[in-house]
């Protein structure tokens, strides 16, 4: 059975941060996603990544900003089996809410996750989070 092709789709929040040498934080590139979750690596799942150019915190979240992810959905639906969409807490309900309205009948997963912790931290929810996402996003519709 194939693995099934997952698409990461970093927006902004405080999931996909780490601290630089100077303690400052910074956004990561998810190209790297695997030297900090080194399980995904045995994962059973091809994952990519794509990342807003413009990150924003989630309290910014707008219509635009809600087309724009919508649209990044769409235009990569035929090439992924589910979507992960990593996101800011503050927001990450509306935005839900949102792409519900927008992303009518589709039949692969959409998940959102985030984190209260960075997750260049030690100890942060997000990896826990991100491989739970990445994890649901693999479920496939029985047809």
């Amino acid at each position: 059975m194939k693995k099934p092709d997952i698409l990461i789709i970093y927006t902004g929040g405080t999931i996909g941060m780490i601290k630089d040498d100077n303690g400052t934080l910074l956004p990561f590139t998810f190209e790297n996603l695997q030297n900090y979750i080194p399980l995904l690596k045995s994962f059973p799942a091809e994952i990519d990544s794509y990342s807003f150019e413009n990150l924003i915190d989630s309290s910014d979240a707008n219509t635009e900003f809600w087309k724009e992810l919508s649209n990044v959905i769409v235009e990569n639906y035929d090439k992924y089996d589910g979507f992960v969409i990593l996101h800011g807490s503050d927001t990450m309900a509306y935005t839900a809410s949102a792409l519900s309205f927008m992303l009518e009948n589709l039949t692969k997963p959409v998940i959102l996750t985030g984190s209260q912790l960075p997750l260049g931290l030690l100890r942060t929810d997000g990896r826990e989070n991100i491989i739970s996402a990445i994890e649901l996003a693999c479920i496939q519709k029985k047809q």
